[in-house]
């Protein structure tokens, strides 16, 4: 009797074959390497790359992607088809909106709000709540 696969595997533009499973709340891909909490929620069409780590309370929407060594911290949201930059930070509590983007190693402070498809350069930084548009 064969045992069926858990996971699926893809190229990396490095050529390196990395292996994604299937997160335990949502279904969303989860690279081996990647630190995600059981009460996360990742939607079954989100991604989550190498390094990255998602906390506890943390909501990964349709067709996001984490990219690799991305933090998003607990109770962070994460809209459908956004797409957080390698080495950026999503604080506590903060909204990233619908088809926003967070560049490479940006910066998005606790309770912070990003509303549908605004970009956050690589590097920028929203500090809090207080800021409601990207940088």
């Amino acid at each position: 009797m064969r045992r069926k696969k858990n996971y699926v595997e893809f190229e990396d533009d490095h050529g390196i074959t990395r292996r994604y499973f299937h997160h335990s709340n949502g279904g969303g891909l989860v690279e081996s390497s990647a630190v995600v909490d059981s009460t996360a929620y990742v939607h079954a069409s989100a991604y989550v790359d190498p390094a990255a780590r998602v906390h506890h309370g943390a909501r990964i929407g349709s067709g996001a992607w984490i990219d690799h060594s991305a933090v998003i911290a607990p109770g962070a949201e994460v809209g459908e088809n956004a797409h957080v930059g390698q080495a950026a930070f999503v604080g506590s509590r903060a909204v990233v909106g619908a088809r926003a983007t967070v560049g490479a190693k940006a910066r998005i402070g606790e309770g912070a709000r990003i509303v549908a498809d605004d970009v956050v350069a690589d590097g920028g930084t929203l500090e809090d709540a207080r800021s409601s548009r990207a940088a």
